[in-house]
């Protein structure tokens, strides 16, 4: 089938987006390319890997199946309200079906100024370029939905933050880029018409089969309120904190997107945070589940308008939507938690794991490690881990006699980006432009349930002096 690039967004309204093209840059290399992907979307062979492909993912050449254009959105960040925010750094390119026939958003990220960039310069130091590429993909391998690379690619010049940086762009691809903050954008432009299109759209691109209900927009408010406490469910199941959930980083579709301050937590601790400017830990593991019940609601406003004409009852009706969120994130979580310690029994499983938990919390165990050593043929990596303490001796003889452990290498990955391996990647791509660390990392999270003896250097949790503490965004 042929490579088939549409702009089906744009028809909508020239308000949703600002038309603007890609700055070139002075020397551009290649840092990784995804065949796979590529494949997929049935991107032409001729941009694989190639000059030609060089050029188009560089910025430096707009091919003529793109459109090149800012998107539009606003946001609560850190829950104040940003009336317009937008694309300062990203261009779509185009829509493009996949050999599925899904729909796929093509975006170059740090490829220069536009119409948002509020005082920005709209590039990308090469640090976050390689900690999306390797963390959007290995959240792909370890089944989670989100947004994936294409392609990553050095600029050949200097990125202005702290200190001068080589500058990167990375190649995002995802179901849709419209966000909580998308409909927040559209609602404030105060055009009932323009609410209703733009509502449609994302049920047709998202949710078709809403397109049959007798109350799609109520319908429309569940749907993603479903997808993102199973998303959030998923994230907690694996140590994962988004670091910075603003309702512009909250995807409509239920994807992860905007890989800045993300990390996976090691030792388990639920008030565990990372980002640099999450002072008071707003966004900690702990507090995803509410933030995100937080941003639903502030999708809910959004709809408002189209779920009833009387104000009150749209409010009623929205209400009794956004408060089942809690009870469907707690049947998505506890269901992940019970398959991570192979007992399919939710009830039986929730006092065997909250008591694990507060073992792991206590000894400061390191999250992965827990629960993979759990699949084991036998016990010795598990107790050393806990150095066989009495506490933990008698959970593992209950949870023994309520298990059937025989898949959770399956369930429980052996490899996850960890902080201090990442960091690694960044630093020997800004000292000496070196990629060893990156492209071995690559190939290590490529099958993260399955332990290979080559990577047991990368096994373990960062020693004390490795430890990272804080991330950043990069912009």
């Amino acid at each position: 089938m042929p490579f088939r690039p549409e702009h089906i967004y744009q028809d909508l309204s020239d308000q949703l987006f600002a038309p603007c093209e890609a700055t070139p840059v002075r020397a551009p290399q290649w840092i990784a390319f995804n065949d796979d992907l590529a494949e997929q979307l049935q991107i032409p062979q001729e941009l694989w890997a190639t000059d030609e492909g060089l050029q188009v993912f560089s910025g430096n050449q707009t091919p003529e199946w793109a459109a090149p254009a800012a998107l539009a959105y606003a946001g609560h960040q850190f829950a104040n309200f940003v009336p317009q925010l937008g694309d300062g750094r990203a261009l779509l390119l185009t829509e493009v079906l996949d050999k599925n026939n899904q729909r796929f958003d093509i975006q170059l990220k740090g490829s220069g100024r536009t119409p948002y960039s509020r005082g920005g310069d709209g590039r990308s130091p090469i640090g976050p370029v390689i900690r999306e590429y390797l963390v959007s993909e290995a959240m792909h391998k370890l089944n989670v939905p989100t947004t994936r690379a294409l392609a990553a690619v050095a600029t050949g010049e200097w990125v202005q933050r702290e200190t001068a940086q080589p500058g990167a762009i990375l190649t995002r691809v995802a179901k849709s880029h419209l966000r909580v903050g998308t409909a927040q954008y559209v609602l404030q432009l105060r055009d009932y018409n323009l609410l209703k299109r733009f509502a449609d759209y994302v049920i047709d691109r998202h949710y078709p089969e809403l397109n049959n209900s007798e109350t799609p927009y109520l319908a429309l408010l569940e749907s993603v309120q479903n997808n993102q406490a199973k998303l959030i469910a998923k994230w907690m199941s694996l140590g994962f904190i988004h670091g910075v959930m603003n309702t512009d980083n909250m995807t409509l579709s239920g994807e992860t997107i905007d890989y800045g301050p993300c990390a996976f937590m090691e030792a388990y601790e639920p008030a565990t945070k990372f980002s640099f400017i999450d002072k008071r830990g707003r966004y900690a593991y702990q507090n995803q589940p509410a933030i995100g019940l937080w941003n639903i609601a502030r999708f809910a406003e959004t709809l408002l308008p189209l779920i009833h004409d009387d104000p009150d009852t749209a409010v009623t009706q929205a209400t009794a939507i956004i408060e089942k969120f809690q009870e469907t994130y707690e049947a998505c979580y506890w269901q992940e938690m019970s398959a991570k310690i192979g007992v399919s029994d939710i009830n039986a499983a929730k006092p065997l794991l909250e008591r694990y938990l507060n073992l792991m919390q206590a000894q400061q165990i390191d999250f992965t490690q827990a629960f993979r050593f759990l699949g084991d043929q036998t016990p010795e990596r598990a107790q050393r881990l806990f150095e066989n303490s009495d506490s933990w001796q008698l959970w593992f003889n209950d949870w023994r006699d309520a298990t059937d452990n025989s898949q959770l290498h399956q369930v429980n990955p052996a490899y996850i980006p960890r902080n201090h391996l990442i960091e690694q990647a960044i630093q020997a791509a800004l000292n000496d432009g070196d990629l060893t660390i990156f492209n071995r990392l690559q190939r290590m999270l490529a099958e993260p349930f399955t332990e290979r003896e080559e990577f047991s250097d990368w096994f373990e949790p960062a020693q004390a002096e490795q430890a990272v503490t804080q991330t950043f965004c990069g912009t």
